[in-house]
């Protein structure tokens, strides 16, 4: 049983390459943004109540797929109202049901990410999608981003194709 945990910043293709590993592997695609979307119909983003109910929402999920032993892919943006510990949290739980967490981190360059956020299809999602925002918070989002984890495979999204991106990760899943 294996956590899948993608994580990068905003722009760098998580759902898109996560929907292809889940196509090729028929593992289940845990997108970070249902619940962000969930929860931020009621709390403003960032506000103590949204912070606390989305990691609540977050870690409910993965602990009862591990207690069911069911591998799964999860997206993820660190960035700073994330609780710090929160992937050593997730891992943990995958971990003491007897599995494993494997960290993927995709890169995507600042002047890549202003380029593709303008895309029309992000707004689905309620995903960032202002480049002014973009340019303020990248400090931020890249602080956040060296504290997690190391990653078991770094893949540039900007040099890489999506199909491309999942191909290796399949291969890093074990087929």
């Amino acid at each position: 049983m294996k956590l899948l945990f993608l994580h990068g910043p905003p722009a760098a293709g998580k759902y898109s390459i996560g929907r292809r590993v889940a196509e090729a592997t028929g593992l289940p695609l845990f997108h970070n943004h249902l619940v962000v979307d969930a929860v931020a119909s009621v709390f403003p983003f960032g506000s103590p109540g949204f912070v606390r109910l989305r990691e609540a929402f977050w870690l409910s999920v993965l602990e009862q797929a591990a207690a069911e032993q069911r591998s799964l892919i999860f997206t993820f943006q660190p960035e700073p109202s994330v609780s710090p510990g929160f992937p050593a949290k997730a891992a943990a739980l995958y971990a003491d049901a007897g599995g494993a967490c494997l960290f993927v981190r995709l890169h995507l360059s600042l002047e890549q990410q202003l380029v593709r956020i303008a895309n029309a299809d992000r707004g689905r999602f309620g995903k960032l999608q202002d480049a002014d925002l973009l340019r303020r918070l990248h400090a931020d989002f890249e602080r956040a981003e060296a504290a997690m984890p190391a990653s078991a495979l770094e893949i540039d999204t900007g040099r890489t194709a999506p199909e491309e991106a999942a191909a290796h990760i399949v291969d890093l899943l074990g087929g």
